[in-house]
């Protein structure tokens, strides 16, 4: 796979997985605090969006051989807001029964972090446990984003929606998104460049709160961002993490 087929190709899986999909009876929402409202909440500091993710198309393997659950459960009493969690299976390694087993044993919010073009992948997100969703504005037609929009929050859920250009932060301010990632990896080239969130921070609505994915490893990089970011999404330096403890310390970023 090229740099230049991540996306699409992603996508060209994603359809026929789909449409493989059973459509799932929908099971009650898990219960826990509202991701907007805590962020909103808690401005003092950048919040910790810590993601459980074994490998990715960029990196390749991260960190196979970690143990999901004891993963999450750190990231949990380390302080992050929330845990992402990577379900898809092909390119990223991840499983839905890895969103199901984090959500059973921690009590704040978690994310099905994946590539979601239908309802169907939705209603399982919500049934495996996951109390927020992620929407990519470069993978849906603006009219597709704002339907999955309304579909997951009529549902209960939270979107983060994801951004990495003016176009597209515009598209999000449009269809009404209270929860906006700025994702510093062009998803072309894979390059990242925490530039990006700066440059889009001029484009910040006061009552939305922002989410700065990728690229973020040290505490001078989220000093960088804190000035306008309510949270920072974090997977790779996390997973990697030789004192796991310790670098959590270091991301929780106090704006005092």
């Amino acid at each position: 796979m090229t740099k230049k087929q991540f996306l699409p190709e992603i996508l060209k899986q994603k359809e026929k997985e789909v449409s493989k999909m059973a459509l799932e009876d929908l099971l009650p929402l898990r219960q826990t605090y509202r991701l907007y409202d805590f962020l909103k909440a808690h401005k003092d500091k950048v919040q910790v969006i810590a993601e459980v993710k074994k490998a990715s198309p960029s990196m390749g393997d991260i960190n196979l051989d970690v143990d999901i659950v004891e993963q999450a459960k750190a990231y949990e009493t380390g302080g992050a807001a929330m845990i992402s969690v990577l379900t898809d299976e092909i390119f990223f390694k991840g499983h839905l029964d890895y969103l199901r087993q984090i959500s059973q044993v921690v009590a704040i919010p978690t994310l099905n972090k994946d590539f979601i073009i239908d309802e169907k992948q939705i209603i399982r997100a919500r049934n495996a446990g996951a109390t927020v969703i992620l929407l990519i504005v470069a993978a849906l037609s603006k009219a597709r984003l704002k339907e999955l929009y309304d579909f997951a929050t009529g549902l209960g859920l939270e979107v983060l929606v994801e951004t990495h250009n003016s176009e597209e932060l515009a598209i999000a301010h449009e269809i009404g998104a209270e929860i906006i990632g700025v994702n510093n990896r062009n998803l072309i080239t894979f390059e990242i460049d925490l530039n990006t969130s700066l440059h889009l921070s001029t484009q910040f609505k006061d009552h939305c709160v922002y989410v700065s994915e990728s690229g973020i490893f040290t505490a001078e990089d989220v000093a960088l961002l804190a000035p306008y970011f309510n949270a920072i999404l974090v997977g790779t330096a996390l997973m990697q993490a030789d004192n796991l403890e310790e670098k959590m310390k270091e991301l929780v970023y106090d704006k005092g």
